[in-house]
């Protein structure tokens, strides 16, 4: 079973550079690494709208999957997003804690959990973009439910160089 990295954090906080970019690093030093992208992307391109509250359980458990398909396949799995990221916004836009149970216990089971600070600057997304106030909000909301949740993070500030260098730093300790 691979290690997995859970990259963690509302819109537009760099989750996908990250994920990107870690990946590749490992990669270049000789190490099985994968990026899993984030299903949400996928499915609001492909239906050309953002999901419904009862859509939201299939986007997570997809994305979970893909997660631990990933992880039985290769040594390091770099997770652009878990399905605690769909519970959090499932709560947000819906007020439905139901997916909180099966996202917390998956997330325990991950090597390292990185938390994107939102401070990146807002970029326009299509579909999954809702404004930088939105960002704030659901940021608040993730880091309240890691830390009642007790799961441990790790917050990654600064801009996308600076993100990549401390991470590896981390991962490599």
């Amino acid at each position: 079973m691979g290690k997995v990295i859970a990259l963690l954090g509302a819109e537009c906080t760099g989750k996908t550079t990250l994920a990107l970019a870690l990946a590749a690093h490992w990669q270049s030093a000789g190490y099985d690494a994968v990026a899993v992208p984030e299903y949400l992307r996928q499915w609001c391109q492909t239906q050309s709208r953002t999901p419904l509250a009862h859509e939201q359980a299939h986007i997570a458990y997809t994305q979970q999957q893909r997660i631990d398909m990933a992880a039985a396949q290769h040594d390091w799995v770099f997770a652009d997003t878990t399905a605690l990221s769909t519970a959090v916004y499932s709560e947000y836009y819906f007020a439905d804690h139901a997916l909180y149970p099966e996202a917390l216990a998956a997330q325990r089971a991950y090597a390292v959990t990185l938390l994107m600070h939102p401070d990146l600057p807002w970029q326009e997304d299509g579909l999954q973009r809702d404004g930088a106030g939105v960002r704030d909000s659901v940021d608040t909301l993730l880091r309240k439910v890691l830390n009642v949740a007790q799961l441990p993070y790790h917050a990654v500030y600064g801009m996308d160089a600076d993100r990549l260098r401390s991470s590896i730093k981390l991962l490599s300790k």
